[in-house]
């Protein structure tokens, strides 16, 4: 072998090695949580040979009930959503908090079952795919099935059970609710037969019990449930049982996961809402949702965590030996696959708006268009305090220090008229940072209360708006050049979106805002792009 052969070997192997190498240190031993930042509460999962697919609350927010793919546990891919056609469900003059409330995710037979509850828009449904990526079908409504929260459970004898919660009985103590099941038909599309009630809780003062789960594991039947309330007391609970129908005995070593032990100044707090997945090499896991607490406030409002699941004497161990969940955690025993991640800056050069981004209730009319590289808004009467689908579209905040930025063209023609930027939570808490006919405004709601911050005037068509989040300080920004950004309104706070009395169950978006204020208009606002990056 020459000279030049061999140097191209050894360039080669050197090359090899190299790529070897960094192919190793992209792939980390341990894993940040949340695995779902931001807007996911109340997380179910399941998996079907070795792909996992987990799906979370909606609320409001449409389109609904995002579906998430995932190899690994890690990492997490939008795929779609159950909820995507505006007749399958009518949101109007729904409070933020109501709506599309915790689903439940199986398969069975070659079908992915979704059952959740639209609260106060119809009750439960459920609705199925032969791909989870859709389409789904039409919203079977089960008008018999009281409570939230349903879950469904095939049995060997190949039955289907529903398991749910109610309030509706004579209570022992406050707060005190029921979990029970009943055999769903799917023939008839409808529940049949004996009702019953299977378990209060653990304890003879337990309250809210909701979110059951049962699974069959080593021949014993397991009821996972939440209980406690979504808020500091949140705690997940198992019981057992030899029969499906009971009865179910507490565990002793309950709650098996909570975090209301360690006190109000634990950075992570209200941890429940959990379910199990067990992967394909035999090992066990669970989704919960919690709370990120920042001084006592909870701007992101509940996410998706995860952590290992040991089965001792058939008591679900959480996180074994460490007996809390951390912010980090040793990754899963799967091959690492990598997905495509929301992007940060989004130039709108595709025909559709991408999955990230979400509306607030269902449109009634389509007020938006992509064209020429350009989100088109065109302004509608309706506003944002109100019960209705106004011009709105965010995507969901997902880290305590972010910067959103957007380069807005827009010319108001009258007085009413109004484009911008929006931090939004819900209908009685939000910051809104508008080019109007006179200038800049910052509104701020909270607590219901509106108030105008600031206004200052600008004459330029074209406009920079950018809201800057760092911890509970948020400060927003504009100007005709990047270079050249004016602060307006002080140092605001994320208390505003953080949850109260009004912000309770749903989450945090940021995004873009038109309006015409209750009159007709035939304006548009043009944004050239939107940029949401992690400043931490």
């Amino acid at each position: 072998m020459n000279k030049m052969k061999m140097l191209k070997l050894f360039c080669a192997l050197v090359l090899g090695l190299v790529s070897l190498e960094l192919k190793c240190q992209e792939i980390p031993d341990s894993i940040n949580n949340p695995i779902l930042p931001g807007f996911n509460p109340d997380p179910s999962i399941c998996r079907v040979n070795d792909d996992y697919y987990l799906v979370t609350s909606s609320f409001t927010w449409y389109p609904g009930l995002p579906i998430y793919h995932s190899k690994d546990l890690v990492n997490w891919e939008i795929i779609g959503h159950a909820i995507n056609r505006p007749d399958m469900i009518d949101m109007n003059n729904l409070n933020d908090n109501d709506g599309i409330w915790a689903p439940t995710i199986r398969y069975h037979d070659g079908l992915f079952y979704l059952i959740t509850t639209a609260n106060k828009s119809g009750g439960n449904f459920y609705v199925t795919a032969s791909d989870p990526k859709g389409p789904w079908s039409d919203p079977v409504w089960l008008k018999n099935a009281i409570g939230i929260d349903p879950s469904l459970f095939w049995d060997e004898d190949g039955k289907c059970y529903y398991t749910g919660n109610s309030w509706d009985f004579k209570k022992s103590w406050p707060g005190q609710c029921a979990v029970w099941i009943q055999e769903l038909d799917l023939s008839q599309k409808k529940l049949v037969g004996e009702r019953k009630i299977l378990s209060y809780g653990h304890a003879n003062n337990a309250t809210f019990a909701e979110g059951p789960h049962i699974y069959k594991i080593d021949d014993e039947y397991l009821l996972l449930m939440a209980e406690g309330g979504s808020s500091y007391h949140h705690a997940v609970t198992v019981h057992h049982s030899k029969s499906l129908w009971g009865p179910y005995i507490a565990d002793k070593t309950n709650p098996v996961l909570t975090h209301r032990h360690l006190g109000t100044k634990c950075s992570l707090q209200s941890l429940g809402h959990a379910d199990l997945v067990q992967t394909q090499n035999g090992e066990w896991y669970s989704v919960f949702l919690g709370k990120r607490m920042l001084d006592g406030y909870n701007p992101l409002a509940r996410e998706t965590f995860m952590c290992r699941v040991e089965f001792e004497n058939n008591t679900p161990i959480f996180n074994p030996g460490k007996g809390m969940v951390l912010s980090t955690m040793e990754r899963p025993d799967l091959p690492w696959t990598s997905v495509n991640s929301d992007p940060n800056r989004d130039d709108f050069n595709t025909t559709n708006l991408k999955p990230m981004w979400y509306f607030v209730r269902v449109p009634q009319k389509n007020f938006h268009t992509i064209e020429n590289g350009k989100l088109v808004l065109s302004l509608q009467p309706e506003v944002v305090d109100s019960l209705v689908n106004s011009a709105i579209i965010i995507r969901k905040a997902k880290h305590h220090k972010f910067k959103a930025i957007t380069r807005l063209n827009f010319q108001a023609k009258k007085d009413n008229e109004q484009a911008g930027l929006i931090f939004y939570r819900t209908a009685n808490s939000y910051y809104s940072l508008l080019k109007d006919r006179f200038g800049i405004t910052l509104v701020k709601k909270h607590l219901g209360k509106k108030e105008i911050v600031s206004s200052v005037p600008y004459v330029s068509k074209e406009v920079y708006l950018s809201v800057r989040v760092d911890g509970l300080d948020v400060k927003f920004s504009f100007g005709e050049t990047l270079d050249n950004m004016t602060d307006i309104g002080g140092l605001q706070s994320a208390k505003v979106v953080s949850d109260n009395k009004f912000n309770k169950f749903n989450g945090t978006g940021v995004g873009m805002y038109v309006t015409s204020n209750g009159q007709r208009s035939k304006n548009n606002a043009l944004y050239d792009w939107f940029e949401y990056s992690n400043i931490e």
